[in-house]
């Protein structure tokens, strides 16, 4: 064990977990109806305290553990299973190495939120969010970080699929995931344009960008020139989106607006995940000013040209940015075509396939929408028994 290691992830661990808690919370929260704050501010936290359950009972053992089959770890590690105090994952206790790879895994399914909020049942939240942590994530967590079938010498070649911190695990998955449920779901019944709390959308963006730290550094794995790199890379990508996304909004628009810079913020640190651990600052720099564009002009694709209610953007910023940043990599040389490519095109199919069979299944069980009078009326009081604001809108 390397106590400098060791010491750096557990600090990249609460980074990671203040991403969604409170950050990612702030972030949507602030984006909806003032009678929908606290239906998202639970969803993401019950999402949290779920996944960190499953994630201990089998998920962590199907991402990490010692399958051969290059499809799944099996269950040999679940419950942490012959895991203690003195197991080693590397230079890092394994029981760190869960808990880093747990924040994750809360994130993930945590983003997909956007894109069902002011219209979804909760209990359609907390099942389809479990199992598809389980039955998406999970695999594709395997294949690529586990040694699995996209790995280095898999099914894509010698030089595997190169994702550092989670353009194609994470911001895919939860990107492709989100367009699925939209389109299901159908748009809301009430649409406004302005957030309730901007205030709130920039504290929570200024959150995610402080945990990205961890996110990306973190996935160094090692408290070393890397992890800085990583570190380095990341804010200067975020903070050229930040600037190109209000530039773009000045050009187009003649205003520029907070909400919009904010979320260029996002779109930066997410277009720069995968590539983190790759490149150095210059080319962070190209691929946030890219991303700030790229990412906006996803938006008004589907908003205004596809019409598909993404509620908060989702796809758009973090499905559109990973997998910018996915190719980035191929691009700037540091990993295969063939492979970049590949994992893309295997992860989004499956990732497609698993959330429109999950949708169905679990609309089955418990209802995917609630009623016309509690979407128009808000979730909050209807369906929580509370509510943040004495307000009208």
């Amino acid at each position: 064990m390397n106590g400098a290691d060791t010491a750096w992830i557990i600090v990249a661990t609460a980074l990671v977990l203040f991403m969604t808690l409170p950050g990612l919370a702030l972030f949507y929260g602030g984006l909806v109806r003032a009678r929908n704050v606290l239906s998202v501010f639970l969803h993401c936290y019950a999402i949290a305290c779920l996944m960190s359950l499953l994630w201990l009972a089998v998920g962590y053992s199907i991402a990490f553990g010692p399958g051969e089959s290059g499809l799944w770890g099996g269950l040999d590690r679940a419950f942490l299973n012959g895991v203690t105090a003195d197991s080693l994952s590397g230079t890092l206790p394994e029981v760190l190495f869960f808990a880093f790879q747990m924040t994750f895994a809360i994130i993930t399914p945590a983003l997909i939120v956007g894109a069902y909020v002011e219209r979804i049942g909760f209990g359609f939240v907390l099942l389809f969010s479990g199992l598809w942590m389980l039955l998406c994530y999970a695999p594709v967590v395997h294949w690529i970080w586990g040694g699995g079938m996209l790995a280095d010498g898999g099914i894509l070649g010698e030089t595997g699929v190169r994702d550092f911190a989670g353009g194609i695990v994470v911001h895919e998955t939860a990107g492709l995931a989100a367009l699925v449920i939209a389109v299901m779901l159908g748009a809301r019944r009430h649409m406004t344009t302005p957030p309730h709390n901007p205030g709130y959308v920039m504290i929570g963006a200024a959150m995610l960008w402080v945990g990205w730290f961890g996110f990306n550094g973190g996935s160094q794995l090692a408290a070393d020139g890397g992890a800085a790199m990583a570190l380095t890379v990341t804010h200067i990508s975020a903070a050229a989106a930040s600037l190109s996304w209000g530039l773009w909004e000045r050009v187009k628009h003649g205003k520029v607006s907070m909400v919009g810079v904010v979320t260029g913020t996002i779109a930066g640190l997410a277009s720069i995940t995968p590539a983190s651990g790759f490149v150095g600052p210059v080319a962070a720099l190209i691929i946030g000013t890219a991303a700030g564009i790229l990412c906006q002009e996803a938006v008004g694709l589907m908003r205004n040209k596809l019409r598909i209610d993404d509620t908060l953007d989702v796809f758009a910023v973090h499905g559109v940015g990973g997998i910018f940043g996915t190719i980035m990599i191929a691009v700037f040389g540091q990993g295969a075509w063939v492979a970049q490519l590949g994992g893309l095109a295997i992860v989004g199919a499956y990732t497609v396939v698993i959330t429109v069979v999950l949708v169905k299944l679990v609309g089955w069980v418990t209802p995917m929408r609630v009623d016309e009078e509690t979407e128009i009326g808000g979730l909050d009081l209807a369906v929580h028994g509370e509510r943040a604001y004495d307000v009208s809108s």
